[in-house]
């Protein structure tokens, strides 16, 4: 041949690749963030080979201090990643050859970059996923604290937007851990499908070389290898199911978002978040904005952005590998980045959060939010339920008519609607009787409140030990 082509595979190739088609194809620019995990496969499978007897002991330990000595290059930034050599893997396999001959010419046997890819997403992403699973505990942990400090703090709950019944602060936060409990749950779960060794697959049909896959994956950390080699090196369901689950997290963070910045408005007034968390106005100096809680849930269409491109990227693939699959990168880590940034953004600022009681207090005592619990108290007086909620109705009517709550009318007034009313209406009518009466598993009782505090509490170590083991 009179060009050069690609060492790797350019053997039956008579003219090198286009250059711009080699900067379109290649992926060395982003994919170089799995290089430790890269170089963690590849001793992996060259400990493997000198087990089974494919690589000498002395060669096993030429390409492990290699590779070791690479890892080190590229931690202190002093290695040259080339565009021509396409991506992580051949980058570091051209160094190794150069570092110490030809013997690094034998680390790829029994191996394709198809099963070797598949390999480093999988050890990059199960790294990745217990740091988010860190991040998680940790909002998760500082949601519950703040829920048994705010466990008696009253505030209007709401249906339709519109003031419904009075709840406690500390009930509304721990509706948000339920959403999140769930989330890591499925984050965990998650975890276990990721879990499983491709390499061994080779480039779709498995390898001649009476490989060890079961030693390959317990030096690995990995739960089992992947049962077919078709499947091990063509499909990235885990990887959907990983952005799946980010776009569940981030619908769940954009609602709790989109409550902050409503509460932190002058028109509700519940709440105050640390200065360090917000952001002014060049032109309004007396602007403070919730920048941190905006941004999550502007970041929320970014991820459900990827979740479809994922989807989209997959759909029509036949079996085996084909290079659409490069294109899943990109997305995948920039889901992984985005969920990592706001569990940490949230981790940070929930603790932290202040709640102005006195405005969340006034607030539920407008718009008439212990309707329900006069209609329920005429029916433990043996009123039926659609007479009395008839007669609270009348009542609401009147009160809108004479801008009164109902904890303010006069017995007289409210017995006008029904004589079955008497004096001892007045304590369901408060706002504490209100929140109180709820004294059940789940509800709002600030007993109750701390009760399930604890729960979760207990649930979240429980699951986090799970996890570790």
């Amino acid at each position: 041949m009179s060009h050069s082509t690609n060492q790797s595979w350019g053997g039956r190739f008579s003219e090198p690749t286009d250059a711009f088609v080699a900067r379109f194809t290649a992926s060395v620019d982003f994919d170089q963030r799995m290089a430790r995990h890269d170089i963690q496969g590849s001793i992996a499978h060259a400990t493997m080979l000198a087990k089974v007897g494919v690589l000498t002991d002395e060669e096993r330990d030429a390409i492990i201090g290699g590779l070791k000595e690479i890892e080190q290059e590229i931690a202190a930034g002093e290695f040259e990643w080339s565009v021509e050599l396409e991506d992580v893997h051949m980058n570091i396999e051209a160094r190794l050859t150069a570092k110490i001959g030809i013997t690094g010419k034998k680390l790829h046997t029994g191996r394709s970059r198809n099963d070797q890819v598949a390999t480093d997403i999988r050890l990059y992403m199960r790294d990745e996923i217990d740091a988010v699973a860190e991040e998680m505990a940790r909002l998760r942990s500082g949601l519950i604290e703040l829920a048994e400090r705010e466990a008696d703090t009253i505030m209007p709950g709401f249906t339709h937007l519109q003031t419904a019944q009075p709840v406690t602060f500390g009930h509304h936060l721990l509706a948000w851990h339920e959403m999140l409990a769930r989330d890591h749950e499925r984050l965990l779960d998650c975890r276990k499908r990721v879990n499983v060794l491709p390499l061994g697959a080779a480039a779709l049909a498995g390898t001649t070389y009476p490989i060890d896959r079961h030693l390959t994956a317990e030096l690995l950390g990995f739960d089992r290898p992947a049962e077919n080699s078709l499947d091990a090196v063509s499909d990235r369901d885990f990887a959907i199911e990983f952005t799946a689950f980010a776009s569940l997290l981030l619908m769940h963070m954009s609602r709790m978002s989109e409550e902050l910045v409503l509460w932190t408005s002058a028109q509700f007034d519940f709440i105050d978040l640390p200065d360090r968390f917000c952001t002014g106005s060049s032109i309004m100096p007396q602007k403070k904005n919730p920048d941190v809680p905006e941004l999550v849930r502007g970041k929320t269409g970014r991820v459900y952005g990827h979740l479809i491109g994922l989807l989209t990227l997959m759909k029509s693939q036949p079996l085996a590998y084909n290079k659409d699959n490069q294109e899943d990168k990109e997305p995948l880590f920039d889901t992984l980045d985005t969920v990592k940034g706001c569990l940490r953004a949230f981790a940070d600022m929930i603790p932290a959060i202040e709640s102005k009681s006195e405005s969340m207090r006034e607030a539920a005592r407008g718009g008439f939010s212990t309707a329900t619990d006069l209609a329920d108290y005429l029916v433990r007086k043996g009123v039926a339920f659609r007479d009395a909620h008839e007669i609270v109705g009348q009542s609401v009517a009147f009160g809108i008519q004479q801008r009164k709550d109902l904890s303010e009318m006069s017995l007289a007034e409210l017995k006008q609607f029904s004589d079955t009313i008497e004096e001892d209406v007045f304590e369901v009518l408060t706002l504490e009787g209100s929140v109180a009466a709820r004294n059940h598993i789940g509800g709002t009782a600030p007993d109750q409140v701390r009760a399930a505090a604890q729960r979760a509490r207990e649930a979240l170590k429980a699951l986090a030990a799970g996890g570790q083991s």
